[in-house]
């Protein structure tokens, strides 16, 4: 016979898994500012490419309402800087090294595991090419150097399905999600953008997959739009992109996925912010 004791144990896990992520950390925070001492840890989140841009403010917003945090970055550091920042709003652990590295791979996953288990993996980091371009245009296909291509597509695809091989157990346990940071480049062809974009592209049908095959775990592809990011400016070189917006300018899309929770497939950040917007007039 199970005693009152392993019943209440039960229900409390039951209906933390009948909750969704962002539900549990605005209780947790709920809790903290009433003073409560409960022992429950807050959702866990794992940021690739999480040092500047996009990714830093995704980790900054996912700190600010609750989340821990496994973060990391090619750049060492620029990780530390973020590490510390992100520090003083909740527990962070911060890994220096690519999504390319089995190892390194290995050591985010644990370092979620330490921290309760993972709850949402945001797959933010990629290359453009795999080389630096020192101030010179995208290749063209016909001239893309070979290497570069496939430094490309380890980055870009290949790397976000193993980190998301990885935690899949975890992210299973908790209802969890995954997020594909893709891009129109995904869907549309440019010129000049041709590597970038076949392994977007790849990424977000590896997305819709993997959202077939894990039922119990949300999987997201989502397009942030153009953004005034040092990727972009590598990009465009000599261009004006001041009339772009910063990246975080979309974190309210990503906000509103994790709290509305919605089926999994591709979503437009500019969509998911028409959609949250208040209506004019509306009481």
């Amino acid at each position: 016979m199970t005693n009152k004791g392993e019943q209440d144990q039960t229900h409390r896990e039951q209906t933390l898994l009948e909750q969704t992520p962002f539900e549990r950390a605005e209780k947790k925070r709920a809790r903290v500012r009433s003073g409560a001492t409960e022992s429950d840890t807050r959702p866990v989140a794992v940021v690739t490419g999480a040092s500047r841009g996009l990714g830093l403010e995704l980790a900054r917003a996912l700190a600010l309402d609750g989340w821990n945090l496994v973060i990391t970055a090619r750049g060492s550091a620029d990780l530390d800087r973020a590490a510390a920042e992100l520090g003083r709003i909740t527990a962070v652990a911060a890994l220096a090294g690519s999504v390319v590295d089995d190892d390194h791979r290995a050591e985010l996953a644990h370092a979620a595991s330490e921290l309760g288990g993972a709850d949402l993996l945001v797959n933010n980091a990629s290359t453009l090419t795999g080389f630096e371009l020192n101030g010179a245009a995208m290749p063209a296909l016909a001239d893309f150097p070979l290497p570069g291509l496939l430094e490309t597509f380890e980055v870009n695809i290949l790397g976000p399905v193993a980190l998301t091989q990885l935690l899949l157990p975890q992210l299973r346990l908790k209802h969890g999600a995954v997020i594909n940071v893709s891009s129109d480049a995904a869907v549309e062809a440019y010129a000049g953008w041709g590597g970038y974009g076949a392994s977007k592209a790849a990424l977000d049908h590896a997305s819709a997959i993997l959202a077939l095959e894990e039922p119990d775990v949300r999987v997201w592809a989502v397009d942030p739009g153009d953004m005034r990011t040092r990727m972009h400016e590598e990009a465009a070189p000599g261009e004006d992109i001041s009339d772009l917006p910063l990246p975080e300018a979309v974190v309210p899309a990503f906000r509103a996925l994790l709290r509305d929770w919605p089926q999994s497939g591709r979503y437009v950040a500019s969509d998911l912010l028409e959609a949250a917007a208040p209506t004019v007039g509306a009481r």
